[in-house]
């Protein structure tokens, strides 16, 4: 079912609304696709060709992120045939929205991408969907349109090799490129 962008903007509004009213330290900052914080997928280590750039000063044990610093988990994942924001990588699009809101001059690149199911096509057009969505989201939280580019990869760079639902899952995904 697809949304009228004023009903979808009205969604993300309320939700967004929801959750600063809870006002709470919940989520997952590690972008585990569970979110359980104990996912064994490649949230935030990067892949080869993937573009990423490794962040500088990154402690594992940092605690609160300073708005200086890109965020670690730099992947979020999304259900089979969606490109719905998961509730559990809302805390980590808030810490990048942060970031950018932060350092004006930041550029990021959100590479979309989809699992090796559906024709080549339609998995570009969901990859630039799911990219589409987070750059929205971002926008919603002031980030500047200026400072985001989308990019679709559909299937052309997967994660994780293989046909079972593991690998599936690890595809789809958008990545966060500074």
């Amino acid at each position: 079912m697809q949304f009228k962008p004023f009903t979808r903007s009205l969604a993300i509004a309320l939700s967004l609304a929801f959750l600063a009213g809870c006002a709470g330290k919940g989520g997952t900052q590690d972008g585990s696709m569970d979110g359980t914080g104990t996912g064994t997928g490649t949230a935030g280590t990067g892949t080869a060709g993937s573009g990423q750039v490794s962040g500088t000063g990154l402690g594992a044990g940092s605690g609160q992120m300073a708005d200086s610093r890109i965020p670690e988990v730099r992947t979020i994942y999304f259900a089979y045939d969606s490109d719905q924001i998961r509730s559990e990588f809302e805390s980590v699009l808030n810490a990048h929205a942060r970031y950018l809101r932060s350092n004006g001059s930041a550029r990021v690149v959100l590479q979309g991408h989809t699992d090796e199911r559906g024709t080549r096509e339609y998995n570009l057009a969901l990859g630039e969907r799911r990219a589409k969505a987070v750059e929205r989201f971002l926008n919603i939280q002031g980030v500047s349109s200026s400072q985001v580019e989308v990019v679709s990869y559909g299937e052309e760079r997967p994660a994780a090799r293989g046909q079972s639902e593991d690998a599936y899952a690890q595809n789809r995904r958008v990545i966060f490129a500074y």
